[in-house]
């Protein structure tokens, strides 16, 4: 295998009994999902599996054969039984009828909801035809790297009949579609004795009549040449030996928090992009390679890494041995500029009179020597599976590279790959992004009831969410929950104290190097105590001004300078309190704390209009529910203020409001997202008051 640190076998982990009572689709979705559980078989969302069937038809009740094929746009790794296109095999086979030649096969994806079986409303891929002309019952065609080195090298047809003879066959490069399927037929008919074959800079396909069959081929052709590929790159220099020498973990990533606002503010033009740093042992050989600068510009061969990574990533003029990341940054602008017109460029070369409009022509993939790799999109997930999509590039390019010459696609395939009409038509199908989807967001104080809330509210609209606070098990408990709901990719959190200089500068650093950079402070971190001012000691004046002052200033000091890096405008909410402008008896320390937020808010909003950055407060009153302040003492010391019980303070709380009504951390939560989204564009340096209304705390 190309990547010989990680050159241990695929174990099978087919399971007899588990399988002995499955239906065949049932068992098509086992293998699939254990096909999909390991990237050294195929990426995340690449290859496809399927199985022909007899079903009983629901409109002649008799036995028809049925094409179960993955549909467009799963994942074989975590598909349900549900991502399965099901159609009549016999109507498949009546296209070829219709087929008027290779320059109109495109036409053909309209047929195939045609061939519909029990109007399953998966819609079918664009590889339907490679599954169902190939005269097996169960076909797999997956992404290996090992394979793909072999696809991708200059000799690919003979190394294909060096390492597995007659057994696994080879076709040169034709973009996927129903001519490829074509071919395969006629491959496997005059080659019967064939168990698969190599697609020249593609991937692998094996077929067999028997699930488990099927499946334990799969892992066995993948193996071979895993175990050749050992054997034929051990002792030899890999990418022409090493030029640079990585930075310490520590260093690199300082560097990527210093590089990635940057980079985000430059490519965020027609929305927010989001991004994801690797700087994993298969990348730094890599980017610090002798080769790495010549084999990148080659770009990359697969469809499915090509498509995921753009032509080629940028690389980052930057040197380990002398690291200057202001100087780097000094000429960021230029390279990204360069990029963009010799991206522009290759659209002018290649595009046809039918070709889409020019899309966003910034890089996707971002090499920094000695440090790693950066990529953006439009979410995290896809940042991330981005990245991943070009380490499966780097293994190829290590293997092929290694024992021939590496060819990436030819510029025109490459093309009419990204500018297909059906890509095209694919991605105006994808659905409408939310209100936030691109946004990042950095919430103090986030495992609380109000903190968690909003996060929970950003999180629903598509934002990218930091969590941050001092009690760490809540933090992780936060997290853990948030992250059920919402997946992993887009929650991150930092143990931090926000009365600590240091701690929020490295919380900061934390988000730049998890997400690309910040768009929205919560700022929400709190206390609150209460006590006579006679006996009030200094101590606990002082903690109240640390942390609701001093660490209110801290965020949003560190937020200032994160927005303007970007130069992408910023929001700033400050979770304030009723408190603040309202006095209350017995907490004249949190009460005036609380007025210096909502002044340093105002003074914020003065200094940050110019460069886009707003700054607004919301001031809650008695959300008792969910809130790490309404306990313990505070909640003793307030409802002895007001001679009651726990149950009598919330119940005197609403009555003391005008409306009558108990307020809830998601009501304070829909404020903040209401200051944080588009829908407050115009405003700054306003309060908004969630407290079921209060005469005393009326700003005017």
């Amino acid at each position: 295998m190309p990547d010989t640190a990680a050159a241990t076998r695929l174990a099978s982990l087919w399971d007899e009994a588990k399988a002995a009572g499955m239906s065949e689709p049932e068992k098509l979705l086992y293998r699939s999902n254990l096909l999909g559980s390991d990237k050294r078989i195929t990426n995340y969302g690449g290859g496809n599996t399927s199985a022909k069937v007899m079903e009983r038809d629901p409109l002649t009740g008799g036995e028809v054969e049925v094409l179960w094929v993955k549909g467009s746009g799963g994942d074989v790794g975590s598909m349900k039984l549900d991502g399965f296109a099901t159609l009549y095999m016999e109507k498949l086979r009546a296209l070829k009828g219709v087929y008027r030649g290779l320059a109109y096969e495109d036409e053909m994806v309209g047929y195939l909801p045609h061939c519909t079986f029990n109007l399953n409303p998966r819609a079918a891929s664009i590889d339907t035809p490679l599954h169902a002309y190939v005269p097996k019952r169960h076909v797999d065609h997956m992404h290996p790297d090992a394979i793909i080195a072999i696809a991708a090298a200059k000799s690919s047809k003979d190394l294909t009949e060096q390492i597995f003879g007659g057994e696994i066959g080879w076709l040169p490069w034709k973009r996927p579609g129903y001519e490829l399927g074509l071919w395969l037929e006629k491959y496997c008919l005059e080659n019967p004795e064939a168990k698969g074959v190599v697609l020249e800079s593609h991937g692998l396909f094996t077929w067999a009549d028997d699930a488990k069959d099927c499946y334990e081929l799969t892992l066995r052709i993948i193996n071979r040449a895993m175990a050749w590929f050992e054997a034929e790159t051990r002792g030899k220099p890999v990418f022409g030996g090493a030029r640079h020498t990585s930075l310490a973990d520590a260093d690199r990533r300082a560097v990527a928090a210093k590089l990635m606002p940057a980079i985000r503010g430059m490519i965020s033009n027609d929305h927010r992009m989001v991004g994801h740093f690797d700087d994993q042992p298969a990348v730094l050989e890599f980017v610090n390679s002798v080769r790495m600068p010549e084999l990148a510009a080659l770009g990359t061969s697969c469809p499915d890494h090509f498509l995921r990574t753009k032509i080629r990533p940028l690389v980052v003029g930057f040197d380990p041995a002398k690291p200057d990341a202001e100087a780097t940054l000094a000429a960021l602008a230029g390279q990204v500029e360069a990029y963009r017109a010799d991206y522009a460029a290759y659209y002018e070369r290649c595009k046809r009179p039918d070709s889409p409009p020019l899309r966003d022509p910034n890089a996707v993939v971002y090499l920094v020597p000695g440090v790693g790799m950066i990529t953006f999109a439009k979410d995290k997930a896809t940042a991330r599976i981005s990245g991943e999509f070009y380490v499966n590039a780097i293994n190829v390019m290590r293997g092929a590279s290694t024992v021939s010459d590496y060819c990436g696609l030819p510029e025109q395939e490459a093309f009419d790959i990204e500018y297909w009409l059906l890509e095209e038509a694919k991605l105006q199908r994808m659905p409408k992004p939310k209100s936030l989807a691109g946004r990042i967001a950095f919430v103090t104080g986030g495992a609380g009831g109000i903190g968690s809330a909003t996060a929970e509210r950003f999180l629903g609209e598509g934002a990218c969410v930091m969590l941050a606070d001092i009690d760490e098990p809540a933090l992780v408990s936060a997290s853990a929950a948030l992250a059920g709901r919402f997946g992993r990719d887009a929650i991150r959190t930092v143990h931090v104290d926000v009365t600590d200089e240091a701690a929020v500068i490295a919380a900061y650093a934390e988000i730049a190097v998890e997400f690309g950079g910040c768009d929205i402070l919560v700022s929400n971190a709190g206390i609150a105590s209460s006590a006579p001012v006679e006996d009030t000691s200094l101590a606990l004046w002082n903690r109240n001004m640390d942390i609701l002052s001093t660490g209110y200033f801290l965020a949003s000091r560190e937020g200032f300078r994160l927005f303007r890096a970007q130069g992408l405008g910023g929001a700033i909410v400050f979770v304030a309190s009723k408190n603040g402008l309202a006095a209350s008896p017995n907490a004249s320390a949190y009460c005036t704390a609380k007025a210096a937020e909502i002044h340093l808010a105002r003074c914020l909003a003065l200094e940050g209009a110019e460069a886009g950055i707003r700054v607004n407060v919301v001031n809650p009153d008695a959300v008792l529910k969910g809130s790490k302040i309404w306990s313990g003492e505070w909640l003793d010391q307030r409802a002895s203020t007001y001679r009651t019980d726990k149950e009598g303070l919330e119940e005197m709380y609403r009555q003391r409001s005008m409306l009558k009504r108990s307020v809830l951390p998601e009501d304070i939560a829909e404020g903040v997202y209401f200051f944080a989204s588009e829908l407050s564009a115009k405003s700054t340096g306003n309060i908004l008051n969630v407290d079921a209304g209060n005469q005393q705390s009326f700003t005017r």
